[in-house]
């Protein structure tokens, strides 16, 4: 399968003092194959939407820098071209959805002229078949009225159909690359298995990519062919999803899968994980995860493991597993 996107070593960091600056994302890689979908997850805080946001070039508008690392799409790093030229790729060869759609539309301009300005960009048709395309979209996300919709601002909307609104305006230039950041937070199940359910089929359709970003590990089970686990800025394990779930190896992971709740487990109090992310304002010495780690020995303290490749296309960042 074609490569769309390889992202080697990305750091992204944030200036925290004169002479400081935090480090978001650590020395991450990954990549996405036309037509799959990956899913990328962690708790708030672990550096994922950082991570979205600067692949997509995005960063530098919350005051954050990619101080490291390559985005390659084909075989091209789009970090390092005109922000004019990203502009051409940004929304027709890769698109994102925001996880706070009240903060990613415009609250000036009507829903029609949102989604307009974009298909009129990335897409060469008369306006009259952009606004036909508009009513589609939103239709196929479910918004019920979609011409009566699409006449009003994003402030006369409730939450949930203003992110199926950022939705239809991400997969109406029809991406090679989508980036789902939380797409179905604040949508109900029925209607977050339609947005599924859409999504699953434009991958289908149009042979996309999709990097999935999510904490709901019922979705990633559902969704993703490739999992990558995210911990305090750095990828802590990387699988295939039905190897992820019947076998988690890293520490972090098996503590994830053990706080879902499962019918008829006759759990009565849900195991968590003890503590916080680590405050990366601080010098990290050893395994991030060493403070929550049941296992954790002297090495881990010491010694900062790599993500060793555990082979068959899984890899850990744990000195126990190695061992």
């Amino acid at each position: 399968m074609e490569t769309l996107l390889e992202v080697k070593n990305l750091t992204t960091e944030f200036p925290f003092s004169r002479k400081l600056s935090l480090k978001a994302v650590d020395d991450v890689s990954f990549s996405v194959k036309a037509g799959e979908i990956i899913g990328l997850v962690g708790e708030s805080g672990c550096g994922k939407s950082v991570t979205s946001l600067s692949v997509m070039g995005l960063i530098k508008y919350s005051n954050g820098r990619v101080s490291g690392g390559q985005v390659l799409m084909h075989g091209r790093d789009i970090l390092s071209i005109e922000e004019k030229e990203l502009r051409t790729i940004r929304g027709k060869k890769i698109s994102m959805i925001f996880q706070e759609p009240m903060m990613a539309l415009n609250p000036v301009l009507r829903i029609e002229d949102q989604m307009l300005e974009s298909l009129l960009l990335h897409v060469n048709i008369p306006k009259s078949e952009a606004r036909k395309k508009i009513l589609k979209m939103l239709s196929n996300v479910g918004i019920p009225n979609p011409q009566e919709t699409a006449y009003f601002y994003p402030h006369q909307l409730s939450g949930g159909i203003c992110q199926r609104v950022m939705i239809a305006m991400a997969m109406s230039c029809d991406p090679k690359l989508l980036i789902a950041d939380e797409p179905t937070t604040a949508l109900d199940v029925t209607i977050q298995a339609q947005i599924l359910a859409l999504m699953r089929d434009i991958q289908s359709k149009y042979n996309t990519g999709i990097v999935l970003i999510t904490h709901d590990l019922g979705i990633v089970a559902e969704m993703c062919s490739r999992v990558l686990v995210m911990y305090a800025g750095k990828i802590v394990e990387e699988a295939k999803v039905e190897e992820l779930f019947e076998s988690p190896l890293h520490p972090y992971t098996k503590g994830l899968l053990a706080s879902v709740p499962r019918l008829g487990s006759g759990i009565v109090s849900l195991p968590f994980i003890p503590g916080n992310v680590p405050d990366i304002s601080h010098k990290i010495t050893g395994c991030r995860f060493k403070d929550r780690c049941k296992f954790i020995s002297d090495k881990c303290r010491s010694d900062e493991p790599e993500l060793f490749d555990m082979g068959n296309d899984r890899k850990c960042r744990c000195w126990l597993e190695l061992d």
